[in-house]
C-alpha cells in the first residue's frame, strides 16, 4: 500500500514540476521582448516565484522517484529505469540552466532572442515523451 501512496505523489509531484518547465522558459521568452521596465519587473518576480516553487516540488518528485528504484525495486536491472534516471538527469540540468538564465535576465544580461527561448521551451516537452515512453513501453 505504501509504494502506491509514493507513486501517487511522485506523479503528482512530476506533474507540478513539469508545469513549471513548461512555463518558467515561456516567461522567459515575454522578458526577452518586453521593453517596458515595469513589466520586465513583474515577469522577473513571476518567474523568480516560479522557480522557487518548481524548485521546492522537484526535490520530493525526485526522491519519491529515487524511492521507488532504490527501495522497492521498481526496474532493479532493467535497462529502461537506467535510461529514465538519464532522462530525469537531463531534466534536473534543464532546471539548473533555468536558474541560471533567471539570473542573466536579472542582470540584464540576457542576449538570446525570443525565438531561442521559444525552441528552449520545447525541451521539457521531448524529456517527458521519452521518459513517459521509458516506464510504459519499456523498450528494453
Amino acid at each position: 500500500m505504501a509504494m502506491l501512496w509514493v507513486k501517487t505523489f511522485h506523479i503528482v509531484l512530476i506533474a507540478a514540476w513539469f508545469a513549471g518547465l513548461f512555463y518558467l522558459p515561456r516567461i522567459f521568452v515575454n522578458l526577452a521582448i518586453e521593453t517596458e521596465p515595469a513589466a520586465v519587473r513583474r515577469l522577473l518576480v513571476m518567474a523568480r516565484k516560479l522557480f522557487r516553487f518548481m524548485s521546492f516540488i522537484a526535490v520530493p518528485a525526485l526522491a519519491c522517484g529515487l524511492w521507488l528504484w532504490l527501495v522497492i525495486g521498481i526496474g532493479a536491472g532493467q535497462g529502461w529505469v537506467h535510461a529514465k534516471v538519464g532522462v530525469v538527469a537531463l531534466l534536473v540540468g534543464y532546471h539548473a540552466y533555468c536558474g541560471y538564465l533567471l539570473k542573466v535576465f536579472e542582470r540584464g544580461e540576457n542576449r538570446r532572442s525570443d525565438k531561442w527561448y521559444r525552441v528552449f521551451n520545447e525541451l521539457p516537452v521531448l524529456g517527458m515523451l521519452a521518459a513517459v515512453a521509458l516506464v510504459v513501453i519499456k523498450p528494453f
